[in-house]
Order: structure tokens, then sequence, then C-alpha cells
């Protein structure tokens, strides 16, 4: 017996073996044969259908189709595609740099792309110009998008949320209605506490009712000496009735809370602050802060995080008097030697009386630096940030590698600072921001502040003022959890539908849902 083997040509298995005998073929392999041929005959009609459609037809004899159909039969296939797809991509480079044909009709989707190219026939050239101008279409579609979401986004951090103006205007009518909405803050027998240094001294500036309970309430609970607290909250006219109504109906004993309104400050005259009355009537100023914020912006140049940032910069409340309020603490509590200043957004989680106890070396402001970390968004600025380096007096005057430091939580030495011209520096700094049609900065009060203040600051541990949520969705939880104060600077913040969901909890968790006010006028809960 002879045997006869017939394998593939790339080494894989022995597909089999014919034994023939010497002289005759057995029934039994006849058999097997005709089973193997039955079998191998359908693939090889398929594959002689497959090469006529693609032209093979054009062979005039079984030569031509033994070339055409071996390497596939074999498993080899000619270098044709190949070909096709280094065609396809010099046509694509080609297109890329060349204008796309006026009057070019884009179709709306991809299946419209493909019904036109069956119906039309249209040439790769064509082709590669209609997936072209679809892919950019596409991303301006995409910008567009991404702008209108910020600029949306800006409005809601701008805006007075119903449920907020719905209390601020029950709060007012109670406190004209109501004797006990009206009576005193503090009540005469502790107006001495207002101006002794033995107490820790918290300044709040601020017309958003909700938030301040949320600042002193979360203090308050927080503290180990709460009976050694007292608030100084300040408000404008506008709020002080509903401020005053809503601390004298929910005290927060033994904490003391005194209310007093911008105009109630004998020394916040116009002649002592005639910077801020230029901001607030300046017609540049105005329009910059509530004008068209996209009109003249080119935004093809501008990336989606730089539009976002400009549009922060133009929060009306920057050139609102109780934003730039803090600037002037030594004079509106001549009496205090040290005060810490909380902002409206931030919420207490730990004991802030060793705040009292660090010693500022004769620094004034006690803050957090944030040029210390790594986080690009919160912990990463510079004077670099915030300051136009191309303009001369930026240039001459600051260093743009110098670390910045946090607006939110401050401790200010009140003596010390009256010993300096920072207020002075400050005024000076604005008119010529003013002069300059505020090419020197965009972005509020801290710009102006890092200047007046620079020399005077005394960096304290971050983990007393944690910024960022904001503004900073990934921020770790447990981080949260372990900083004495959090802050949420930035557009989200936990009173408005735009504030992070998983962040809100640790504001929320001071509001009292069941009090009258905020239940009635349906106030946001997670």
């Amino acid at each position: 017996m002879r045997s006869i083997t017939i394998s593939s040509s790339n080494g894989f298995i022995d597909l089999m073996k014919i034994k023939v005998a010497a002289r005759h073929i057995s029934y039994r392999t006849l058999f097997h044969t005709i089973l193997i041929l039955a079998f191998l005959l359908p693939f090889v009609f398929i594959l002689t259908a497959l090469v006529t459609l693609e032209g093979v037809n054009k062979c005039s004899s079984f030569d031509c189709l033994g070339r055409r159909l071996g390497p596939r039969l074999l498993g080899r296939v000619d270098d044709s595609g190949q070909r096709l797809v280094k065609d396809f991509y010099k046509i694509l480079n080609q297109v890329n740099t060349e204008e796309i044909p006026d009057g070019l009709k884009l179709p709306d989707s991809f299946s419209q792309l493909v019904s036109e190219m069956k119906n039309n026939q249209y040439n790769a050239r064509t082709f590669a110009f209609m997936l072209r101008g679809m892919m950019e279409k596409l991303e301006r579609e995409i910008r567009e998008s991404k702008f209108a979401e910020l600029m949306n986004k800006h409005f809601a951090a701008s805006s007075i949320p119903k449920g907020i103006h719905c209390l601020s205007l029950r709060l007012t009518d109670e406190y004209s209605s109501n004797a006990h909405a009206r009576r005193q803050l503090p009540s005469p027998e502790l107006l001495p506490v207002l101006s002794n240094n033995s107490y820790h001294h918290f300044v709040l500036s601020t017309d958003n009712i909700l938030a301040a309970s949320v600042v002193v309430t979360s203090a308050v609970q927080s503290s180990l000496k709460p009976e050694k607290i007292v608030f100084h909250v300040i408000t404008d006219k506008k709020t002080y009735a509903g401020m005053h109504s809503w601390f004298a109906l929910n005290p927060v004993s033994p904490a003391i809370v005194e209310v007093k309104g911008v105009h109630q400050f004998d020394w916040l005259t116009r002649e002592n602050v005639p910077v801020l009355e230029a901001i607030e009537n300046h017609n540049g100023i105005r329009n910059y802060y509530h004008g068209n914020h996209v009109a003249g912006a080119n935004l093809s140049d501008t990336t989606p995080r730089t539009f976002a940032s400009k549009l922060q910069a133009r929060s009306p409340k920057y050139i609102s008097l109780l934003n730039h309020l803090r600037i002037y603490l030594p004079e509106l509590f001549p009496n205090l030697n040290k005060v810490v200043f909380l902002d409206d957004d931030v919420v207490v989680q730990r004991d802030l009386s060793p705040l009292w106890e660090i010693d500022l070396e004769g620094k004034v402001n006690g803050a957090v630096e944030t040029c210390k970390g790594e986080d690009e968004w919160v912990m990463s600025k510079h004077f670099r940030t915030y300051f136009n380096f191309s303009h001369p007096l930026i240039a001459k005057n600051l260093d743009p590698d110098e670390c910045a430091w946090a607006y939110g939580m401050n401790i200010f030495d009140l003596q010390a600072w009256r010993k300096t011209n920072i207020r002075e520096t400050y005024h000076s700094w604005l008119k010529e921001n003013l002069k300059s049609n505020l090419t020197m900065w965009k972005l509020g009060t801290l710009p102006p502040a890092l200047i007046a203040f620079k020399g005077h600051v005394h960096p304290i541990d971050p983990s007393w003022h944690m910024l960022g949520l904001g503004y900073q969705n990934k921020t770790n939880i447990e981080s949260v959890k372990k900083a004495a104060v959090i802050h949420y600077n930035g557009q989200s913040k936990p009173w408005l539908q735009i504030g992070f969901e998983h962040l809100r909890p640790f504001w929320t968790n001071y509001v009292n849902y069941s009090n009258d006010f905020i239940r009635n006028c349906h106030m946001l809960e997670s």
C-alpha cells in the first residue's frame, strides 16, 4: 500500500490521507473520496462566483481562472485590497489640504450618505470631501453645544433660585408683621460681647439668607465652645429685614448673632469708598458684567475651559459692595483685634477655635496657599493664573511664579492690618485696572487682594480650608470629610440645581427642612 497525503501549504494538520492499493482502489476509499469532493465542491463554486463577480469572467481561459483562484484556494490573496486602502489614504490627505467645494450639499446622517453614494455613485474624492464636511460640521455643532451649555450654566449660577427668592420675601413680610422677627439682635444685655476680644468673632457678608443660615449653623454645631462664638452677619439693604427675621426667629444659642445692613455702617460712605462707586457706575464695567458675554468673542479660537473662566469672571457678584467689604474690616470693626472671615458658600465641619491660637508672626492674613497641590483646577494657582503679564505694570511689579492664596476662610489680624496701607493699595490698583479697561485682570476681588496683601500673608495648613467643591466634580469624598471648612467656590453651588449631587449632602445636612418658611418655599432637598 502507498500513502498519499494532501495537506495545506501553511503547515496545518493533514486534511486527509487516501490509501491506494498497488493495483486497485477499495470501495471504502472510493466512498470517502466522493464524500470529500461533495464537501469541497460547494466552496469551489462559491469562490468561482465571487471571482466572476469581481471581473474574473473577463478571463478567456482556464489558465487565467486558475491564476486567480489558485491563491484563494491556498489562502493567499493579492495586494489589490492594500493598494485600494493606500489610494484612499492618499485621497484623504489631498482632500484635507484643500477647500471644500462651494455648494457641496452634506447629508444629515450616515445612512443618508450611504444612500446617496448608492444612488449617485460618488467617486472616492467626492466621498472624502463629503466625509470631511460632515466631520467638520459635527465638530462645530459639538463646540456650539458646549459653549451653549456653559452660557446656560453661567446664567443658572448668576440667577436667584425661586425657593431662595421666596424665602427672602416671606421673611421680609414677617419682619413687618411680627414683633418677634424685629426683636433686637443680640439682646441689649449682650451688646458688650460684640466688641469683647475674648470671644471668637466671625464675619459673614452675604445677601443669601439660606446660605448664611448654613454657615452659622454648621460653625456652631461643629464648635466645642459654641458659647464663645459671635457672628457678625452683614447684608445689603434689600435683604436686611429678611436676614434679621431669620436669625431672630431661629436663634443659634448659645452663640451670638448680630445682623447689620451696609446702610447701618456710618463709615461706609461714598467718600470713603469712591472706587466702588466708580465700579458700580462705570458703563464699561456694567456692560462687561451684565452685557452679551458671547459678542466679540472668537469661539473658534477659545477652548471651553477658557470660556468658562471668562464667564466666571463676569459674575455680577464681583461688582457688589458685599464682595469687596472684607477689605474694610479694620474700619468696620474698630474694637476687634482678630476675626475669621467666611464666604457664604462654605460649610464648617470642625471646631475652628484653634484658628485664634495660630501665631501669624506679625502677618495680617492667615490663608491656605493654592499653589502646593497637583490638582490643576484648585491647588496649582500662581499669580500668572490671575494676571495679564503682557501688561507693563503687571510685568514690572509682580512675579508670575508667586504663590496665590485662597479667599473664603481667612484669619485677619486687624491690629496688624491697621498699621499697613493695604486698603490704599487695593484702591489704587482697582483704579489702574479701570483705566486700562480691565486689561490687567478680570477675576473679581481676589487679584487686587493678592497685590494688596503681598508680603502680609501667613500660610496655614491646607486641612483648614478645602476648595473647589463648586466646580470640581471628581472631588475626593474622603478628603471632604476630613477638611475643617469645605468651600463650594465655583458655579455649582449646593443650593442650585446645577450643584453636584454627591457633594450637596455635606451642605444640606445643615438645612432645617422642617422649618415652615423653608418647607413652604419648596427648597431644593437632596
